[in-house]
C-alpha cells in the first residue's frame, strides 16, 4: 500500500468517526461499511484542499522507493525513509483538509449533489430490521359505504310517502293540521329527527343482515359474488322473520295474535320497503370494493330529492287548480247540533236545543286491566254544550251522570252528513268511536 493510500484511509476513517463523536446517526438504510467505502471512492486527489501536494509528495516517495528496491534491501529501507520524510509536512495538510473548518461537503462524507436519504419503507430505501412499513389495505369492504346508502334510500322512502300521505290526508276528513310556522317546523324537525334515527335501526336490523345471508348463500352455492337476485331473495326472508319476531312481542304484549292476513300484509309492505335500500347497499359494497370512484348515498339523496319535489308540485299542481278541494270541517251552529246522533250499533244520543242530552246504549269506553278498551251501554239523561274556537262550533261535550260518560265530541263530515267522534284510548291512537246524524227526510 502507498503512502497516499494511507493518508486517504485515515482522513476516511476521521470522516466516518465524526459522525458518531457527535452522536448523530446514519441515514436510513446505509451502513458503517458502506459509508466508508463511498468516501474512499470519492476522496480522489485534488478533490480536497492540499491534496495536490500530497499527491506529489508520495509519487516521488513511490518512485524513490521503486529505485532503491531495485538496488537491495538496504536501498528500500531508505526509500521507504526518504518517502516518509517527504510525505510528513503533506500530511498535516492533508489532515486539516479532512477535518478543519474549511473542508468541503466531500470531506463530511455528503456529496455537494447527492440527493438527500429517502424514507424508509420506500422502493429506493427499504426499511432496516426495528421498522415496519404501514400495512395498506387495497379494497375496503365496503361496510360503511352500504350502511350510509341503505340510510339514505330508507330517509328518502320516508319522506317521499310522508309527502305523499300529507297531501291525501289534506282532501280527507282530519282534525286539522299545524298551521303555526314554530309549531310546524317544530314538527318537521322532529320528524326529520325520527326518520334518520329509524332508517339507522333498520338498516343494522334488517338490511345489513340481508346482504350478509346473500353472501353466505352465494358463497355455499359456489357462485363468486353476490348478485343481485340473491340480495332480492335475501330480503324476503328476513322481512318474514322480523315479522315473526315482532308479532310474537305484539301478540304477548295484547293476549291475543291478529288475523293472519294482516301479518301477511305487514310481510309484503316491509319486503317492498326493504328492497330498495337493500340494492342500493350492495351496489354501494362492491362499488368500493372494486375501488371505484362516485357515491351511491349521494346520488341516492339527489335523486330522493329530485322525486320529492316531483311529488310536491303534482300536489301543489292538483290542489291549486281545484281539481281536488282541501277538505274542512263543516260549520254548524247549535241549532244543526240538536237533533239524533247514532253510531249505527243500536246506541244513539239525542241532544234537545235546550241543552238536555238523553243517551241510550250509547258506547262508554274504558280500560280493562290489559290496557285495552271495553265498553258499556250507557243509558239515562245528562247535558250537552257546543265547544267553541274562535267563535266557531268545533265539537260538543256531552256528560251522561247516570254511567259517568264525560266525552268531547269533535266535529267532522260535511254539512251534508255531519259527525261527532271522539278518540278511543290515547290521543293520536287511531281509533274512534263515531256518530252520524240522523237526517230526517221529507
Amino acid at each position: 500500500m502507498t503512502h497516499s493510500g494511507n493518508l486517504v484511509a485515515v482522513r476516511d476513517v476521521r470522516a466516518v468517526s465524526e459522525p458518531l463523536a457527535n452522536g448523530t446517526s446514519w441515514p436510513p438504510g446505509e451502513s458503517f461499511l458502506e459509508r466508508g467505502a463511498d468516501m474512499t471512492q470519492q476522496a480522489e486527489p485534488g478533490s480536497i484542499p492540499g491534496a495536490k501536494s500530497a499527491a506529489a509528495s508520495s509519487e516521488s516517495a513511490a518512485s524513490a522507493g521503486a529505485g532503491a528496491e531495485a538496488d537491495g534491501t538496504s536501498g528500500g529501507d531508505a526509500g521507504a525513509v526518504q518517502g516518509a520524510s517527504a510525505a510528513s509536512p503533506a500530511g498535516p495538510s492533508a489532515e486539516s483538509a479532512a477535518s478543519g473548518p474549511s473542508a468541503g461537503p466531500e470531506a463530511s462524507g455528503t456529496p455537494a449533489d447527492a440527493p438527500e436519504a429517502a424514507p424508509a419503507g420506500t422502493p429506493g430505501n427499504p426499511p432496516s430490521g426495528r421498522e415496519r412499513p404501514a400495512r395498506e389495505v387495497a379494497h375496503p369492504d365496503g361496510f360503511g359505504a352500504a350502511f350510509c346508502a341503505s340510510m339514505a334510500t330508507l330517509c328518502a322512502e320516508f319522506v317521499i310517502a310522508a309527502t305523499a300521505g300529507v297531501l291525501v290526508l289534506l282532501a280527507r276528513e282530519h282534525d286539522g293540521l299545524p298551521t303555526a310556522p314554530l309549531a310546524a317546523a317544530a314538527v318537521g324537525l322532529g320528524a326529520l329527527l325520527l326518520t334518520v334515527l329509524l332508517s339507522g335501526f333498520i338498516t343494522a336490523a334488517a338490511v345489513m343482515p340481508a346482504l350478509a345471508l346473500a353472501r353466505r348463500a352465494a358463497r355455499r352455492a359456489g357462485r363468486e359474488g353476490d348478485g343481485r337476485a340473491w340480495t332480492a331473495g335475501a330480503v324476503p326472508v328476513v322481512a318474514a322473520a322480523a315479522v315473526a319476531v315482532f308479532g310474537v312481542v305484539a301478540a304477548l304484549g295484547s293476549l291475543s295474535p291478529a288475523r293472519p292476513l294482516s301479518y301477511l300484509v305487514w310481510w309484503a309492505s316491509l319486503t317492498a320497503g326493504l328492497l330498495p335500500p337493500a340494492l342500493a347497499a350492495r351496489a354501494a359494497a362492491r362499488r368500493i370494493r372494486a375501488g371505484r370512484a362516485g357515491s351511491v348515498a349521494r346520488r341516492v339523496t339527489r335523486d330522493g330529492a329530485v322525486a320529492w319535489l316531483a311529488v310536491g308540485a303534482v300536489g301543489a299542481a292538483v290542489y291549486g287548480t281545484g281539481l281536488v278541494d282541501v277538505y274542512k270541517p263543516p260549520k254548524l251552529h247549535k241549532s244543526d247540533i240538536a237533533g239524533v246522533w247514532t253510531d249505527g250499533r243500536n246506541g244513539s244520543v239525542t241532544l234537545e236545543k235546550g241543552g238536555r242530552a238523553v243517551a241510550k246504549g250509547l258506547d262508554n269506553f274504558d280500560w280493562d286491566g290489559m290496557g285495552k278498551p271495553r265498553s258499556r251501554d250507557c243509558d239515562g239523561s245528562g247535558s250537552w254544550s257546543p265547544l267553541k274556537d274562535g267563535g266557531k262550533i268545533v265539537g260538543v261535550s256531552v256528560q251522561i251522570d247516570a254511567c259517568e260518560l264525560r266525552k268531547n265530541w269533535s266535529v267532522i263530515g260535511t254539512a251534508k252528513e255531519p259527525k261527532l267522534f271522539h278518540e278511543i284510548g290515547k290521543q293520536g291512537s287511531g281509533k274512534r268511536y263515531e256518530l252520524t246524524k240522523v237526517v230526517k227526510k221529507n
